[in-house]
């Protein structure tokens, strides 16, 4: 029983994270830029940010869910402010060799954390994991061991399709001119630019 719920976890966790959206973006822009290693960090962050929100909805934790929707709207306004950031920076990198050193990011635990951050300041996100633990049965999660095997489950799968992405990426790094980055970083700064539009068309909405 347990394999098998850790199993549909661990799918939820994969199809949470594996549509292509600004964290997804973000993550092949570092990839390119920096590395495998860090591309795959910067997307453990947000597989991280996926267990803690698959937590608070495995163990219906009704107190935490009313406390980030409280903080909805400041939170969106946060992580607009974010993708603003990231999006700029990205428009202004000028990469000039197939393996340019671009604008340093702080290090590994700047790429994790940052992610991490941006990944909780969505937090309709908890709703869409109480819906789908929702479908894995009534009493999927009435013990705390069920609990936890969802939650890792959740974060293996979202941290599987992170590594699978970053090392997709780093394969063909070394195949990618200066052009092609060039234009694959401002399509990604434009991209998150306008998705902090919407982000902060929806709380103004």
């Amino acid at each position: 029983m347990d394999v098998v719920l850790f199993l549909k976890a661990q799918l939820i966790g994969l199809s949470i994270a594996a549509p292509v959206g600004p964290i997804g973006l973000l993550c092949i822009q570092r990839t390119l830029d920096h590395g495998a290693r860090i591309g795959f960090l910067s997307g453990l962050g947000a597989a991280t940010a996926d267990g803690v929100y698959g937590a608070i909805g495995a163990f219906g934790l009704a107190a935490v869910t009313r406390f980030f929707v409280t903080l909805a709207a400041p939170l969106a306004l946060c992580g607009a402010a974010f993708l603003v950031w990231m999006g700029c920076r990205m428009l202004r990198t000028v990469p000039t060799s197939e393996l340019a050193s671009v604008p340093d990011i702080g290090g590994n635990w700047s790429a994790f954390a940052s992610v991490f951050a941006l990944t909780l300041t969505n937090p309709a996100t908890i709703v869409s994991f109480i819906a789908v633990f929702a479908t894995l049965g009534g009493d999927a999660a009435t013990t705390t061991s069920a609990a936890l095997v969802m939650v890792c489950g959740v974060l293996s799968g979202s941290a599987l399709w992170w590594l699978v992405l970053a090392l997709g990426v780093a394969g063909v790094r070394h195949r990618i001119g200066p052009r092609l980055r060039l234009a694959i970083n401002r399509c990604s700064g434009l991209f998150l630019l306008g998705f902090a539009a919407w982000q902060l068309a929806t709380v103004f909405r």
